[in-house]
């Protein structure tokens, strides 16, 4: 009953699955984490559509956007695209192509995370849903092929054919509209003609970012910083490590050592955004989370003190 409660609160209107009804949708007779651990988040098995090949509009026609709007930015090769989390909300996943190559756009309103990675498995494409479960709180990921669950901020599967294997994360940029059309004009931008009927407009968690509650609990948690305070949590060669936004000086290049690389960390305080490059100026995957999120899957994580 809470997680219904919680799911109507936010003005989730999805129809709930019983837990473990849902939970029999999947095999969870091996699995990486613990069983009882995979929660249902309230919405059924695809009751949070993923979106597939969606339609794209050019940054000039994007009127719908505003300039402090904000988007998962990625780039690559000669192309660049806007995923505005106006829509990620109702959607989380959608299975694109950039530059000729798979991806799948992932994105968790619980946790604030937005990652891109290769949807490639043997030269053959993947293709991911939203199997309405969680772990520690991130959604869980299932792939169409074998139904194996996908842990997002875990970047591997923990249930299922595919156990084990690793995601590929790609570099992505959490911004805002106006940074990244200035940094990238000639952008194109995920269409609000998705084929589903939903308020892009309308923000169902509204409220959710602005208290220090959690709606399902998560095996640790960190006290050396408020839960929902915002970082940008990097791994490198293994090694995770969490820059709070609060600590970084906006503008300045901010010089690491971790896991052995030389990390640039550059904070935007107007977009809210970082941007990490390593010593040959080549981005390096990072992702802006809440501070729970990032330390219940890296409770060994290295917290930047200036």
């Amino acid at each position: 009953m809470k997680t219904v409660v919680w799911w109507l609160a936010l003005g989730l209107l999805w129809p709930q699955a019983p837990p473990t009804a849902l939970a029999e949708s999947f095999d969870l007779s091996k699995s990486s984490v613990p069983r009882e651990e995979i929660l249902s988040g309230g919405p059924p098995k695809d009751g949070i559509p993923a979106l597939t090949n969606p339609q794209v509009v050019s940054g000039e026609a994007a009127t719908y956007l505003r300039a402090d709007d904000r988007v998962l930015g990625v780039a690559m090769g000669d192309q660049a695209r806007a995923y505005p989390i106006r829509i990620l909300n109702w959607h989380e996943v959608v299975n694109d192509r950039l530059d000729g190559a798979p991806v799948v756009v992932t994105y968790c309103p619980l946790c604030g995370t937005g990652m891109v990675f290769r949807a490639e498995r043997r030269g053959q494409r993947v293709f991911f849903g939203v199997s309405g479960l969680l772990y520690n709180s991130d959604v869980l990921l299932y792939d169409r092929e074998t139904e194996s669950l996908w842990s997002q901020l875990k970047m591997e599967a923990v249930a299922g054919p595919r156990l084990g294997e690793n995601l590929e994360w790609l570099p992505a940029q959490h911004t805002t509209w106006q940074a990244w059309r200035t940094a990238y004009p000639h952008t194109d931008v995920l269409s609000l003609n998705t084929g589903y009927d939903r308020d892009y407009g309308r923000d169902p968690y509204a409220g959710y970012a602005t208290n220090s509650r959690l709606m399902f609990p998560v095996r640790h948690q960190d006290p050396r910083l408020a839960p929902k305070e915002w970082v940008a949590g990097v791994l490198i060669d293994g090694q995770p490590n969490a820059y709070p936004l609060k600590r970084l000086s906006s503008g300045r290049v901010l010089e690491d050592q971790i896991g052995g690389q030389t990390l640039h960390v550059l904070y935007d305080a107007n977009a809210r955004s970082v941007q990490v490059t390593d010593a040959n100026t080549s981005p390096v995957p990072v992702v802006q989370a809440y501070w729970f999120a990032w330390s219940a899957f890296y409770p060994s994580t290295g917290l930047y003190e200036p």
